[in-house]
């Protein structure tokens, strides 16, 4: 994942188990999202965390939608700040370089 907010880092994982928790293991379709048609290929899978996938995703379908609409990376990041749409880690507020 391109952020990680599990606090023991991006390595260590929780043992799967039914509810999964946040810091469980997570195929992570990258680079081609499963949207598009990505499937959990070799070269189109990484691992990461529940949680970190569930935000990357719901980040990537948000802004891509404002993309659809032709917004600039500068009006989809003023649009998330005035949401208060969480940060990628370690960001204060969104910017055009966090959006891309």
């Amino acid at each position: 994942m391109p952020k990680c907010y599990c606090h023991k880092g991006r390595g260590p994982f929780d043992p799967r188990s039914t509810p999964l928790t946040d810091w469980a293991p997570s195929p992570d379709h990258y680079p081609q999202l499963k949207k598009d048609g990505g499937r959990l290929d070799p070269w189109n899978v990484r691992l990461s965390h529940v949680l970190c996938n569930r935000e990357d995703y719901g980040w990537r379908m948000r802004i891509r939608g404002m993309l659809e609409r032709k917004m600039s990376l500068e009006d989809i990041a003023e649009e998330l700040n005035q949401q208060g749409v969480r940060t990628p880690h370690g960001s204060a507020k969104w910017s055009a370089a966090t959006v891309r």
